[in-house]
């Protein structure tokens, strides 16, 4: 037994384990492949010489359902993520001890936040470590970090399990906004009883990533949504070209002169958003510099957050 570990030792080249995870995260080689800089060729070969080096399938493969782990697969992930992991935090703790902050984060995040509020404060983010690369995926649905889709995670539900540091990022408010225009043609709304005569735009109910994005029918009982879409940001913009009456975060409303809040004291929804990363990336120093980033900013936007100020302000990184 012994003997044959150490051949499969011998055989084995450690950086076709990267090509491995990759395939693993995504399921697909050509997805790998995309991440990984290389072509198809390139990811397919290099798990096949991973696998004859460990003498088993690491996957099963088709055309329709892409690659998917074997039971051996399944072990061998956990493990060669572990020492992936672990060569991060070396590099970390070795390269950066006496430079400036470098390397690679990804930041997964709610549509809506991470274009109006996450991707201009990480513009000035990236201004003062331009070392530190950064992607930023502004998804209308939830990433996953054990797969390894992003880094860090910014969302409206609290991770109810898994290996996560989380913390509150911070509370925000929804509002209903119109175009001014739109409230000049149609009759005016002067309390809540007379909004179920306008038409609305908000989500797709059963297409909603998550239930709590549904809250107009709580919020203003009888409503009927006569233009629905998955994404936030096309009901805002359904919004200022006058298309109707819609319940938006006042950070992306709020910034937007031509959009007016319409019962302010009375149409409030609030929300909250979470911070969360995986513990064994945590102590990483350009996550944790991005996470305090992150936070410093949230609480330097407090106003805009809640309604209370339409202008986004920018701390120093």
């Amino acid at each position: 037994m012994q003997k044959s570990i150490d051949q499969a030792l011998s055989k084995l080249n450690w950086d076709d384990l990267r090509y491995f995870l990759e395939v693993a995260r995504t399921q697909r080689a050509s997805g790998a492949a995309k991440r990984l800089g290389v072509d198809y060729t390139t990811v397919a070969r290099r798990i096949r010489v991973l696998e004859d080096a460990l003498g088993t399938l690491l996957f099963d493969k088709s055309r329709s359902g892409g690659f998917t782990l074997t039971a051996e697969g399944q072990r061998l992930v956990a493990y060669a993520d572990a020492m992936e992991t672990t060569v991060q935090s070396a590099c970390d703790q070795v390269a950066n001890t006496s430079h400036a902050l470098s390397g690679h984060v990804r930041v997964g995040s709610t549509e809506g936040f991470g274009c109006f509020f996450l991707a201009p404060q990480l513009a000035h983010f990236q201004a003062v470590h331009p070392n530190v690369a950064i992607d930023l995926l502004p998804v209308p649905h939830f990433v996953s970090l054990t797969k390894r889709e992003a880094d860090l995670a910014i969302t409206i539900e609290k991770p109810d399990r898994g290996p996560y540091v989380c913390t509150k990022l911070c509370d925000y408010r929804l509002k209903l906004y119109a175009t001014r225009e739109y409230l000049a043609r149609h009759e005016p709304v002067r309390s809540a009883d007379d909004l179920p005569g306008h038409a609305f735009i908000s989500y797709v109910d059963d297409l909603a990533f998550s239930s709590e994005l549904l809250y107009l029918e709580r919020t203003v009982p009888g409503a009927t949504a006569a233009l629905r879409s998955t994404s936030v940001i096309a009901q805002y913009f359904a919004a200022l070209q006058g298309g109707g009456l819609a319940i938006l975060p006042c950070f992306i409303a709020g910034q937007q002169p031509l959009l007016v809040p319409v019962l302010p004291d009375e149409v409030i929804v609030t929300r909250c958003f979470w911070l969360y990363c995986r513990e064994d990336l945590r102590k990483l120093r350009r996550i944790t510099a991005l996470w305090d980033y992150l936070r410093a900013a949230a609480e330097g936007n407090r106003a805009l957050l809640m309604g209370e100020s339409g202008t986004i302000n920018f701390i120093q990184g």
